[in-house]
This record gives C-alpha cells, structure tokens and sequence, in this order.
C-alpha cells in the first residue's frame, strides 16, 4: 500500500498520448490506496475566487441574518447549518463548524425529484444577505461537478469499466456542494473529553458517503488523511484540487478503492479561523449500489450486498446528526 499521495494530471488523461493516459490512470489507481489524490484542475481561478469572496461576506454576517437561510426539514441537503451541529459518525461530539449547502436544481415534475423530494429539496440561497450570490455560487457547483465527473473518467478505467461507466450514474444526481467556516478554537470553550483530549474539533474523523469529493482550495491547513494507522497533513500543490473517495465508491469497488478517511484539526498554536468549500459527487438515488464484475475475483470476493444510494445516504444523515427529527446526538 502506498503512503503517499500522488499529484495528477487530469488534463493530461484528456488530451495526453496513450500512454500519458495509462500513466495518470496508474497514478490515481496507486494513490486512491490512501483514498486521496491530487490533480490538476481547468476551473477559473475567478470562479473560485469570487465564490470564496462572497461566501465570507455571508458568513461573517450576525447569527440571526444567517439563521434566515435555515430550511427547516432539509438534513443539510440545503441552506444554512449552524454551529456544533454536523457529528462525525464515529464521534459523540458535534464539529466546531457552520456551513452553507446548495446544489444545483433539477426541473419540476423531473421523477427523480418526484420520488427523491429529499435529496432535491427546493434551493435556498441567502439571495437577501449577499445579492448575486446565487447565480456565482451555481456556477461554481456545476464547475466543480464537470470537473469531478470528468474524473471520474479516470477512476472507471483504472477499475477495469469503459470511461463513461460513471457517466449516467451522475447524470441529474444530487451532487451537494458545501461552504464551511471553521470558527478559531479560541472562540470554542473546549471541555476535556474522559480521555482528556478536547471535546470538539473542527470536524473529528470521518469518511463521506459519496463517490468522490473535490476540494478545490481552503484558507487554512487543517486537513489531514488517515494512512496506515497515522495522521498525514494533505497538502496539495499550488492550484491543485484535493479528491478523496467516499463510501458508495468502496461498495461499487468491493473494497478495492477504500473510503479516504479524513479529519480537520486547527495546527498547533494556529489561532485563525479557515474556510474551504467542498463538493460531494452523488449517483442518482436510484443507483443501486452493487459491486462491480471487475472488482470481484477469486482473490477479492464480493464483500457487499446490494443497497440503493438513496437508502445509503438516509443512513448516513441520520449517523452524522443531520436529520432534524431524529438527531442522534443532542
């Protein structure tokens, strides 16, 4: 297993020779040992910029001009999160975080928001607080999302499937697309756990239940990928977006890409707060997610049943504290 994280050209996989292409598709193979990579990225850098700027703007507006793009009922599929809400799955103590949600809308009548109303609730921008913050904000999300489903071009032939393989599966899915501002700790009264370690950080360790994520940039170090047993920062190249594997990926590889376990901690003696902006590409609910032929050998035998993406995810949301009426943790 490989200890490193790799630094890939996505571009290069597009537009490269047949073997450029072999070559990145065996850098993502190796590095997803780790469930992270690093690639290269055509996004303008004045869409991302003009998002980050915009997105502060928001979250540095008083508690309760934030609190109005609360929707209530919509698990954090939509709108605005408070603080010390989210719970990693693997923790009892909400994360030292508030976050913005939003995706971009699919059209009425559409049967997958007919049969899915949950995982496509009706948008919420705060439009009011910030003017133009919508349309800047969907234009980043469906950035990103081309970005990752390009991508996922790459993670298809490196599992033995024809490069389109993701192509439908993500088509219309309820990709979700995250601002987070992690408050300075200093502002956290930090109790002691039984363990002696603090209660709260900014997000303990976790790992997403989608496909894949892309970070494409965050103010601040605090990342840091779980690799045989230790806490690596990840620290990507300049302009580089950050992708790490998700649960629904390690079910349809039967385990042969395993989920990129992560945390966010504040560096020691870092005193500052930090914003990144996050995006989690999702199948269509429909998807069932079963292992694939390829991923399932003599040696590797299928180690998962079958089970939708929409039931996945209610999962998920309800053992990371998201569903309103049924919070797991108080």
């Amino acid at each position: 297993m490989t200890e490193e994280i790799l630094d890939v050209d996505l571009l290069a996989f597009e537009n490269g020779s047949s073997a450029q292409r072999r070559a990145v598709v065996d850098g993502v193979s190796r590095s997803l040992e780790t469930g992270f990579v690093y690639t290269s990225h055509d996004v303008p850098d004045d869409v991302i910029d003009t998002a980050y700027a915009m997105l502060r703007e928001f979250f540095e507006k008083s508690p309760e001009e934030k609190q109005t793009a609360t929707v209530p009922g919509a698990s954090g599929q939509t709108g605005y999160t408070g603080l010390l809400v989210e719970t990693a799955a693997s923790s009892d103590k909400p994360d030292w975080k508030e976050m913005l949600n939003w995706s971009t809308p699919i059209v009425e009548g559409h049967p997958l928001k007919r049969h899915f109303p949950g995982a496509y609730p009706d948008q919420v921008l705060p439009e009011q607080i910030v003017p133009g913050i919508t349309e800047v904000l969907y234009r980043f999300h469906d950035s990103i999302a081309d970005l990752q489903r390009r991508f996922l071009r790459i993670i298809a032939e490196g599992i033995g499937c024809h490069e389109t393989f993701f192509d439908d599966m993500v088509q219309d899915g309820p990709t979700l697309t995250r601002a987070i501002r992690y408050p300075a700790m200093s502002e956290l009264d930090v109790a002691l756990g039984a363990d002696g370690e603090p209660g709260h950080v900014w997000a303990a360790a976790h790992g997403d239940i989608n496909l894949i994520t892309a970070l494409p940039r965050s103010t601040a170090p605090g990342l840091q990928v779980e690799v045989n047993d230790d806490w690596v920062d990840a620290i990507p190249p300049d302009n580089g977006v950050i992708v790490n594997t998700g649960i629904m990926l390690e079910r349809l590889t039967n385990g042969r890409i395993p989920i990129g376990w992560h945390r966010v901690v504040a560096a020691p003696g870092y005193e500052g707060e930090r914003y990144s902006v996050v995006q989690f590409c999702h199948p269509r609910p429909w998807t069932v997610l079963a292992p694939v032929a390829s991923c399932c050998t003599p040696d590797n035998p299928q180690r998962f049943s079958a089970i939708s993406a929409a039931h996945a995810l209610d999962e998920v949301l309800y053992e990371i504290n998201l569903v309103e009426t049924a919070r797991r943790v108080g």
